[in-house]
């Protein structure tokens, strides 16, 4: 992991995407390909059973100091406090939300949660290590 070079105090202009929660490797952090039963890292070559895969944040934003717009992503369990609980966690709500709900797709839940994330970071003043 690359140590911080400076810290830029910025406000959040917009949300880029409607995917903050991602199935993340275990050993590279990359994306991974999931099918009904098994996962798989084609970074890595890691394999293993769908259920156990992990969840990781992945905020995509664009921000702005008093001079520049920027385009950052935000990654990792330094948004826990933001979402108040992991991304294992919420991954998890979502999933037994939509069970319960009988949702046939995820647009219900995605809607409400890019709602919330929007209204809890736009227009805030953050300092961002990049």
């Amino acid at each position: 992991m690359n140590s911080v070079k400076g810290l830029l105090a910025a406000s959040v202009v917009s949300i880029q995407n409607s995917c903050f929660i991602y199935p993340a490797c275990q050993n590279c952090f990359s994306r991974l390909i999931l099918d009904s039963r098994r996962f798989n890292c084609l970074k890595c070559g890691c394999t293993g059973e769908a259920k156990d895969a992990s969840y990781r944040y992945r905020l995509s934003l664009k921000i702005a100091d008093t001079n520049d717009l920027f385009d950052i992503t935000v990654f990792g369990s330094c948004l826990d406090p933001f979402f108040g609980v992991t991304a294992e966690n919420l991954q998890r709500y979502i999933q037994d939300f939509n069970q319960l709900s009988g949702e046939t797709s995820a647009e219900t839940s995605t809607g409400a949660l890019v709602q919330a994330v929007e209204t809890c970071f736009i227009g805030r003043r953050f300092i961002f290590g990049v």
